[in-house]
């Protein structure tokens, strides 16, 4: 007994004390290191953080806050087997909840075939309704997303305050942008949580913050992209993103590939090089539209990008929670990493007062975080009505705008040679979805003739 109260004990210090040295270490190394240049004259004499590694660093240290002492205590708890013996009291269930979940708990397909069944009514659904309802998505996801490009672009690019007598000021910190997002798709996630009912949750919390992190990190990296790139350029990078994905399956999973799936990467690879090699356009950073800061973080986008999507597809397999549970969770758990990295650094209190200094981007910034979290509504909506071929179809459409829309607004200059690399692009994308759909109705029908042979 007495080695068990002393091992709880030791596991406690240890985590107490990386918490303070962490916490140490991320209010001192800021002080040290000083604040990211604001403007484009203090841009020629760079200091430290205004290098993008060193802020990155400086984030992830603020996240390790959290994740050591947590993964300290969630390794103890379950070698410990707490959830054998946690006692009734609020701290224990919450203890449980958070390690290890209801894994051992069923129900949930049952839970789910009901739901299904109490919306069987929608196979009745008449042609109108549905083309109504297409029209709603399709309105509600390239309103929401085209929106956020648009002020995204606007927040990170140009300088708040300028006229032809005072300077103006770049606003600097992207993780503040990721937190007003996710703060306020939290607090949306949370009221249908509570409006609407949902299947029994089984997950562990903290499995949740492994896509959050990567999200978090994805977000970062696209909002300090635009200090290097055009948007258009950020847009088009990510349509690339069936390359990399291709490529590690191949080299990781050993997987094949159909002839038009490498047709389509390569058509992709052609297309977006003809877009940067022709294009002349110039970003925060002057002349650096392709730099290899900005192939690096776009690069980084992309592999957080992908390991988010593919971690969340795996915990819906495994336990079978509703998309908005989802979506709260994750948000919970960037919220958490993002205010403690924020209030550790300073970060928090010199955007608040960039805010006082700037009504303008106090607006740019709630129309950001507006459309952040009713986008990620309609994405779960048009998913579960239509499917993802539909929303593949719709978002790939909505890139194509986008790049329209910022060449228009802010004046990206577009070459005819660039031009037509965006429509190789756009077509190869369009390309692989027919294909993806052509396959996939073949492998259906297969299988239906499959199952009447045996049948007889």
């Amino acid at each position: 007994m007495l080695d068990i109260k002393f091992s709880h004990q030791r596991i406690v210090m240890q985590a107490t004390m990386w918490l303070l040295g962490i916490l140490v270490l991320n209010i001192v190394l800021p002080l040290c290191l000083g604040k990211e240049s604001t403007s484009a004259d203090e841009m020629a004499q760079s200091n430290w953080v205004d290098f993008w590694f060193v802020r990155l660093c400086l984030n992830i240290l603020g996240y390790a806050t959290i994740f050591v002492p947590g993964a300290l205590l969630i390794k103890y708890f379950r070698d410990k087997r707490y959830n054998e013996t946690a006692g009734p009291s609020l701290m224990s269930q919450m203890i449980k909840n958070c390690v290890f979940g209801k894994e051992t708990e069923k129900g949930l397909l049952e839970q789910g075939g009901q739901s299904k069944s109490s919306s069987s009514g929608d196979d009745n659904t008449n042609q109108v309704q549905t083309c109504l309802t297409l029209m709603f998505c399709v309105a509600g996801l390239q309103g929401a997303y085209l929106t956020w490009g648009v002020i995204q672009e606007r927040i990170m690019t140009f300088e708040y305050g300028k006229t032809d007598t005072e300077k103006g000021e770049f606003f600097k910190n992207s993780q503040f942008l990721v937190f007003i997002n996710r703060i306020l798709a939290l607090a949306i996630g949370s009221i249908v949580l509570v409006v609407k009912a949902q299947p029994p949750h089984n997950a562990p919390l903290f499995k949740y913050s492994f896509s959050s992190f990567s999200n978090i990190m994805s977000s970062w990296f696209q909002y300090e992209a635009l200090k290097f790139v055009s948007f258009p350029t950020q847009v088009l990078a990510k349509a690339s993103k069936v390359i990399p994905v291709m490529l590690m399956g191949k080299v990781v999973s050993r997987k094949t590939y159909d002839y038009h799936e490498y047709i389509t990467a390569l058509m992709i690879s052609a297309g977006i090089s003809m877009f940067l090699l022709s294009s002349g356009d110039v970003t925060r950073h002057k002349g650096s539209v392709t730099t290899v800061s900005g192939v690096i973080l776009l690069a980084g986008y992309i592999l957080f990008d992908s390991f988010t999507s593919n971690w969340q597809g795996e915990l819906f397999r495994r336990y079978k929670m509703s998309p908005i549970q989802m979506m709260t969770g994750v948000n919970l758990f960037s919220c958490i990493l993002t205010a403690v990295s924020l209030l550790e650094q300073g970060g928090f209190f010199d955007s608040i007062a960039f805010m006082g200094r700037y009504p303008a981007f106090v607006f740019h910034a709630v129309i950001l975080s507006l459309c952040s979290a009713f986008g990620q509504l309609f994405i779960f909506f048009t998913l579960s009505r239509f499917g993802p071929v539909t929303f593949t179809i719709i978002m790939t459409i909505r890139q194509g705008i986008a790049i329209l829309l910022s060449c228009i607004i802010y004046g990206h200059p577009v070459t005819i040679i660039g031009f037509f690399g965006i429509m190789v692009v756009f077509f190869a994308l369009f390309l692989k979805i027919y294909a993806g759909h052509r396959k996939r109705q073949l492998q259906l029908a297969t299988q239906q003739s499959n199952n009447g042979v045996s049948k007889v």
